[in-house]
């Protein structure tokens, strides 16, 4: 899976514009997924530029209740109903900026899973967990976490982005990368068996046409989470058939 995550970029014209490109440079690729998440208010036009193709769509938040008042929320009925299967939950932005919690990220997951939507969980540590050798530590506090009483994972993605990567242009090597990924799928397979082979564990962090190549032949890394790279078609399609290619 290569999942593309626009964040709070693109007008409306632009999301149209560059979901129309990826689907036209990516309709041979027939193994693996492609996911678009565009902001909120663009995702009925995204929807309707890869209607009939390949390409799934995305949320890149949502709230853990069908309705009510909420103000400013979006819940995940209005997510299928704009033609999302996926969305992204427990960014490490969203718990950086809007202090999101490990309870509610659970709270999340669970709504979004007995809506039917697939849930894309975040993870990761900051720069200073890193440099105390806590990783291992942080990501499994915030796996154990989210994923407290859910019994099937069939339908979830696993994305570890370590923070400390995202926009900063630095990135894990892959062999960094691969440590976390073995330890997260290693984690899922003692509380949930061989669920743990077919789980996808994409890396999130400054990924780009240039490093997918050399992270994407690790064992445990079975696509990416891209933010910067995929606003730009050219690089994002790039990256769409390195991954392609390896797996």
């Amino acid at each position: 899976m290569v999942a593309g995550n626009w964040k709070m970029n693109t007008a409306q014209d632009e999301a149209k514009a560059l979901a129309k490109y990826i689907v036209v440079n990516t309709q041979d690729i027939k193994n693996g997924e492609v996911v678009l998440s565009p902001p909120f208010v663009y995702l009925f036009a995204v929807s309707d530029a890869i209607k009939g193709s390949h390409i799934k769509l995305s949320a890149q938040n949502m709230y853990f209740e069908d309705k009510g008042a909420y103000t400013g929320e979006i819940s995940p009925i209005m997510l299928k109903d704009a033609g999302c299967q996926y969305v992204i939950i427990g960014h490490s932005e969203r718990r950086k900026y809007f202090n999101e919690t490990d309870e509610n990220i659970n709270l999340k997951l669970k709504k979004a899973l007995s809506t039917g939507l697939k849930p894309i969980l975040c993870v990761g540590e900051t720069l200073e967990e890193r440099e105390k050798d806590i990783t291992e530590f942080v990501v499994g506090i915030q796996i154990k976490k989210a994923l407290y009483g859910i019994q099937d994972i069939s339908n979830i993605v696993i994305a570890y982005e370590p923070v400390w990567a995202i926009g900063t242009g630095k990135n894990a090597t892959p062999e960094e990368a691969e440590e976390v990924h073995f330890f997260i799928r290693e984690m899922i397979r003692k509380k949930y068996g061989n669920t743990a082979d077919k789980l996808l564990i994409l890396y999130g962090g400054s990924v780009t046409v240039d490093n997918i190549g050399s992270l994407i032949e690790m064992k445990d890394i079975d696509g990416a989470l891209v933010g910067g790279a995929s606003l730009k078609g050219e690089s994002f399609v790039g990256i769409i058939k390195k991954v392609a290619e390896k797996r």
